[in-house]
């Protein structure tokens, strides 16, 4: 056992200030990413916080759990239930991390079950990520919602989410990221993601290509999985599409509100869960129709300029960032397309970089700085040097921080150029908190 770990005692830290509160989570634990739910699993029993009343959705996929999330949020507040969600990373602030019917928690709130976490974890020592997940269950059972939306960090099986039993288990999609901690390939990574499986309860897959081992994991384990493409699916048309379900048939719902043709197989996927769901959440066609049409998602192809085009999007993978090149096939420019990227240095950037080597004209790279120092930015010259050896003559320059790319792109870019920002959340975040 760990020795406990109080607050220092410093009369500069304020516990009644969400900053000082989130500084000192930081340094708790000697890592950022320590799998596994013992820890978790000791404070929700001290808290009696492992086993709520509320309906839980986890949802697990390398790719496209936060707008499944936010399709789910969307449908569920138009049926006038009580909604709350956990997602990660946030972009600008942590309060978006945890959200009640839609809206961020006060610092206030967050700070009384960060108290109230510390007070029962006794000598366990808890990650960044476990204290967030605690305080977002704690949170949500103290607001009495009917339903929790629980998106995991990473993986799945050993993620804090999972000390949780999902009433629905969600899986977007099964790419490649995070090897070190998954596996290097989707057989792995499928095996992580599936942890959130539970035995005779309903599981949706929203991946059209899944590994066997989703398939086998829901037989051993009992689990009703409906898979897209085999129990649900879709049609899409110029302005509507249509959705086909076990028992269950929607025609000509709105495009979603959110870009890319993947947006279609993330809605399917929230619309198959909840009817899952409909003896216990109610959701009519109607409530279906006005969520499809009120999500917002910041940083998901987000478009925050029209001239030049300017498009953010957290893209950080071989998959998010193959998508993110078939949605640009949408918004042709007659210009060129300028790349501000700036990535973490655990990504593969060779495959994030690949996808997009045929769509942008000149690239800008930049040296990713943040506060989480157990995941270090990859600098603009490792970059460039990924590049130099997929497209040896490509147009690169480097820059000492995203900001400094993107003003520079900006004063120069023409009015028909395209400008695209990915790469991490931390890139998109640069932008969005100078209020460009």
């Amino acid at each position: 056992m760990s020795k406990p770990i109080n607050l220092p005692k410093n009369k500069s830290l304020d516990r009644n200030k969400l900053d000082d509160w989130l500084q000192w989570i930081e340094q708790l634990h000697p890592r950022q990413i320590e799998l596994g739910l013992d820890r978790v699993q000791i404070v929700q029993k001290n808290l009696h916080i492992d086993r709520p009343s509320f309906v839980v959705i986890t949802v697990a996929g390398t790719n496209g759990k936060g707008s499944t999330v936010a399709w789910l949020q969307s449908m569920l507040l138009a049926a006038g239930h009580r909604v709350g969600s956990y997602t990660s990373p946030h972009l600008q602030r942590f309060n978006e991390r945890i959200c009640i019917n839609g809206k961020e928690v006060s610092d206030k709130v967050l700070c009384q079950a960060f108290e109230s976490i510390n007070q029962a974890r006794g000598d366990t020592v808890l990650t960044y990520f476990e204290f967030g997940t605690l305080a977002a269950v704690k949170i949500m059972i103290d607001a009495a919602v009917d339903v929790a939306l629980l998106e995991t960090g990473m993986g799945g099986r050993l993620d804090a989410v999972n000390a949780w039993d999902a009433d629905v288990a969600v899986i977007t999609s099964i790419g490649i990221d995070h090897t070190d901690w998954l596996g290097t390939d989707r057989e792995s990574i499928a095996f992580e993601k599936a942890g959130i499986f539970r035995g005779h309860k309903p599981a949706v897959c929203a991946d059209p290509h899944p590994p066997q081992c989703i398939d086998k994991m829901a037989r051993q384990r009992h689990v009703g999985l409906h898979q897209y493409g085999r129990e649900f699916s879709l049609d899409i048309q110029q302005d509507s599409w249509d959705w086909h379900g076990p028992d269950r048939f929607l025609a000509g719902l709105p495009h979603p509100g959110l870009a890319g043709q993947q947006q279609f197989r993330n809605a399917a996927a929230a619309i198959m869960t909840l009817q899952l769901l409909q003896s216990r959440l109610p959701c009519s066609d109607s409530h279906i129709r006005g969520g499809l049409h009120r999500v917002v998602l910041p940083g998901r192809f987000q478009v925050i300029s029209e001239t030049p085009l300017t498009i953010l999007d957290v893209a950080h993978n071989a998959e998010a960032t193959g998508q993110l090149a078939q949605t640009l096939m949408q918004y042709p420019g007659n210009g060129k397309t300028h790349a501000v990227v700036a990535m973490l240095d655990s990504k593969d950037h060779n495959a994030a970089l690949r996808p997009l080597l045929s769509d942008v004209d000149h690239w800008h790279f930049a040296d990713l700085r943040h506060t989480h120092t157990h995941a270090p930015g990859a600098s603009a010259t490792t970059l460039q040097q990924v590049l130099r050896q997929l497209q040896p003559n490509a147009a690169v320059s480097t820059y000492p921080s995203v900001l400094d790319a993107y003003n520079e792109v900006c004063a120069r870019a023409h009015s028909e150029d395209r400008i695209v920002v990915f790469g991490s959340f931390y890139t998109v975040s640069a932008i969005l908190t100078t209020g460009h």
